[in-house]
């Protein structure tokens, strides 16, 4: 399994960002932070309000071309950053990034025209959608293998005096070995409940704002060869949409049977049978989450799959 990581450093830069998001309850941002600080191989970073508004047009074109634009104020600097909405990679989001320091607040459209946008859309018609403010705690982790940016993120989404709580931990690959993301993903389960979600912050700013994001359950929007489209992958992606929407979990397309034989192999399988049960009666996905079951599922198939390939 490959799950690449580039960077080009500059002005005008693009990165290849690889990252693990969890979505968690606000009341345990104390418990992922102290089990994060106690690790002998964490440092403790900064931590930083991020107030973040992304644009588009009023058709929504950058949301139909799966990317998403903002700026970013933090400590009185502006940064411009465009990134696409990538591909789902063994529990890992693999997308592009474009990052440009920029004056102030407004848009530098000169800087938009040398990508991809300039030549499909009218830039001069990107307009405010939506806003994701929150505060950003930084744990560095160094575990001789990879170095890992992990960021507790806790604040809302905005858009047209409407909100919804923002409560997230990203495990983020500086350098190294791609792999060590999953694995400390798994050991915080263990401590916390936590929900592997494929749905970004652009993306939740899109559906608050009632613009329809393209496939929810598929992170680049489309059938991408590159993407394993197996009953894994589909049984993430139709969670995630399930989170979005607050809707039931669908299990259309999902071979569950085979999916519980992976869950037994790598011994899930007890609670892999509890989440399906529970699911396929109708509870809503969000009362499951305050349980660890979950997260353990999610993330105990894609470290067995990890360990396989």
């Amino acid at each position: 399994m490959f799950l690449g990581y580039v960077e080009f450093n500059g002005a005008n830069s693009m990165a290849e960002e690889l990252e693990i998001k969890l979505s968690i309850d606000p009341s345990c941002i104390k418990t992922v932070l102290n089990w994060l600080l106690a690790r002998p191989e964490a440092a403790k970073g900064g931590r930083r309000l991020l107030v973040n508004c992304y644009y588009d047009t009023p058709e929504a074109e950058l949301n139909r071309q799966h990317a998403a634009l903002r700026i970013r104020q933090v400590e009185g600097h502006y940064i411009q950053t465009l990134k696409t909405r990538g591909e789902f990679v063994g529990g890992a989001h693999r997308r592009q990034e474009w990052e440009w320091p920029v004056a102030g607040a407004s848009l530098s459209l000169d800087l938009l025209a040398d990508t991809s946008l300039g030549d499909n859309i009218n830039l001069t018609r990107l307009v405010p959608v939506f806003e994701t403010n929150f505060t950003r705690q930084i744990v560095m982790l160094d575990d001789g293998e990879a170095v890992i940016e992990c960021a507790l993120d806790t604040g809302v989404i905005k858009c047209a005096g409407r909100q919804k709580p923002l409560h997230e931990v990203e495990f983020e690959l500086k350098s190294g070995d791609s792999s060590r993301l999953l694995v400390w993903a798994e050991r915080l389960a263990r401590h916390c409940p936590v929900f592997l979600n494929l749905i970004s912050k652009a993306e939740q700013g899109y559906y608050l704002a009632g613009i329809r994001v393209a496939e929810p359950t598929d992170t680049n929007g489309s059938t991408n060869s590159n993407i394993r489209n197996d009953d894994l992958d589909r049984f993430l992606r139709q969670l995630s949409k399930a989170w979005l929407t607050e809707s039931a979990v669908s299990f259309d397309g999902v071979d569950v049977q085979a999916l519980h034989a992976e869950a037994e192999a790598c011994g899930s399988g007890q609670s892999f049978s509890s989440v399906v049960e529970r699911l396929v009666r109708g509870e809503p996905l969000r009362d499951l989450l305050n349980g660890p079951e979950v997260g353990r599922c999610q993330l105990g198939l894609l470290l067995s799959r990890q360990a396989g390939c």
